[in-house]
């Protein structure tokens, strides 16, 4: 396989987390050609801390991985950093996609893939991450009751108790709150949360709804609720007092 001339951004990291040594040697070379800096691990305990202490732009992680699984991998990344994610996987089953989705990757890659279609994805991730719009909101807190959402301290609490976010969540829940009474499609808290150049599955939207009302069920004081308006999208709906 050979690596396409079309010029890329240069200086991205990039890290590739693969097992099998001729799949890795293909993408760093292609990655490499296109102008990225490569890092690689070949275990899954050593791709979460060369996450860690590299700090790179884009992770490319498969899933089969000796000592740590790809998954559990991806689910502890996206709890530390809010860094994009492509996940390969040799398993093209609709399950073990939507179960990456659902621990926060940002798309993926079913075995065996073209190198072409595999640039294409890294290049629309580093630009979705890049040209993520910030925040239209402005307060730095939001009150609604004795729920409080801190936008400067990443930090979301219900009478006093930390409620733990991943970033994409925090930036969801963000956006609803700024917005209550308003129904918002998946495409349009697609664009506000994950970028306009998003090219990733619309499911991530749901999927984080799901998980946003998971983590307030402890909760039976909250002051509001996430409404779904069936065929449109969803909603913030406050309490009435």
């Amino acid at each position: 396989m050979v690596a396409t001339e079309r010029p890329a951004r240069t200086g991205r990291r990039v890290l590739l987390v693969e097992d099998d040594e001729a799949v890795r040697m293909t993408l760093r070379y292609n990655l490499a050609a296109k102008g990225h800096v490569v890092s690689e691990a070949a275990t899954g305990t050593e791709g979460l801390q060369r996450a860690r202490d590299r700090r790179p732009h884009l992770v490319v992680l498969d899933l089969m991985l000796p000592e740590l699984h790809g998954l559990e991998v991806c689910r502890i990344l996206r709890e530390e950093t809010d860094v994009p994610i492509l996940i390969l996987t040799a398993r093209g089953t609709e399950a073990e996609k939507i179960r990456g989705l659902e621990l926060g990757a940002d798309d993926y890659l079913t075995k065996p893939f073209g190198v072409g279609e595999f640039l294409a994805r890294v290049e629309a991730l580093l630009r979705r991450a890049e040209r993520r719009p910030a925040p239209a909101e402005q307060e730095e807190q939001v009150a609604i009751g004795n729920f409080l959402l801190d936008r400067s301290a990443h930090r979301v609490t219900v009478g006093g108790v930390a409620v733990k976010m991943s970033p994409k969540e925090f930036g969801l829940l963000a956006h609803l709150v700024a917005n209550p009474g308003r129904v918002h499609s998946r495409d349009a808290l697609l664009r506000a949360v994950w970028g306009p150049r998003f090219d990733g599955d619309a499911k991530t939207v749901a999927v984080h709804i799901r998980w946003l009302r998971e983590k307030f069920e402890a909760f039976p004081s909250l002051p509001f609720r996430i409404t779904t308006v069936f065929g449109v999208g969803y909603r913030l709906d406050i309490a009435p007092r």
